[in-house]
């Protein structure tokens, strides 16, 4: 068993078929939250996330807000701009299928969600004080989450009263042991400093997390951003990924 994980796609078409292209074969896809915003491919990428297999996928921060459940006001400008703009691009399809996705999945030994277990929506996993607390939120052996766009693992090993944070090599594999929360990073718009695309495939049978990063045609999509007229910031960022 193969699954395909994937996080803050944000509207990237481009990264995303990268990213599948890359992937090869995978049997299931789980996608952790934040299909849409930032980037200038909101339906696009939503129907195609929609025909991948064995998928389940999660509300984030920017899915909620294009759909009215979150007060856009509570973003930045430059987010604030391009969440309006994608409110008014989407598609009632799109629309729909965003209002269907729950905010966490339990699934065996994982549950995935986009922010942390505590706030699944909006709260961001980035320090080791923050990810221990979250532990006591779920019961799975693991979490994957996304939000932040950096890739990390989290590890609270039994009898220990704090976590510890790695940053995993990129194109290496892990072996998981209970308890981990894990985030596979950015498919569309990575913020380690490093411009490619990141997602992983999980080997739950054996244990595996295969982290992975894909360089993609970032001044194509770049160039639908700027004829959109999408912040010039969220254009320039991509090619540096902060």
């Amino acid at each position: 068993m193969r699954i395909l994980v994937i996080s803050d796609i944000h509207a990237n078409l481009t990264a995303l078929e990268t990213v599948l292209d890359h992937a090869v074969e995978f049997d299931a896809v789980w996608c952790l939250g934040d299909l849409v915003g930032y980037g200038p491919d909101p339906n696009e990428c939503i129907q195609k996330v929609q025909e991948l297999p064995g998928l389940l996928c999660v509300m984030g921060n920017h899915d909620a807000a294009a759909i009215g459940q979150i007060d856009t006001m509570t973003f930045n400008p430059e987010a604030r701009t391009a969440l309006e703009w994608t409110q008014n691009t989407l598609v009632e399809e799109s629309i729909s299928f965003l209002k269907k996705l729950p905010e966490t999945i339990e699934n065996n030994s994982v549950l995935i969600t986009h922010g942390s277990p505590r706030k699944p929506v909006w709260e961001y996993l980035m320090d080791v004080q923050t990810a221990t607390v979250n532990f006591a939120h779920f019961s799975t052996p693991f979490c994957f989450v996304g939000h932040t766009h950096l890739p990390v693992t989290f590890t609270l090993k039994s009898g220990n009263s704090s976590s510890r944070l790695k940053v995993p090599v990129p194109n290496t594999r892990i072996d998981l042991t209970p308890r981990m929360i894990i985030n596979p990073g950015s498919v569309g718009q990575p913020r380690d400093n490093d411009p490619r695309a990141a997602y992983a495939i999980y080997y739950p049978a054996q244990g595996i997390w295969d982290y992975r990063r894909i360089e993609y045609d970032i001044p194509s999509v770049q160039a639908r951003m700027a004829k959109e007229n999408l912040p010039a910031r969220h254009i320039l960022r991509l090619e540096s990924g902060w």
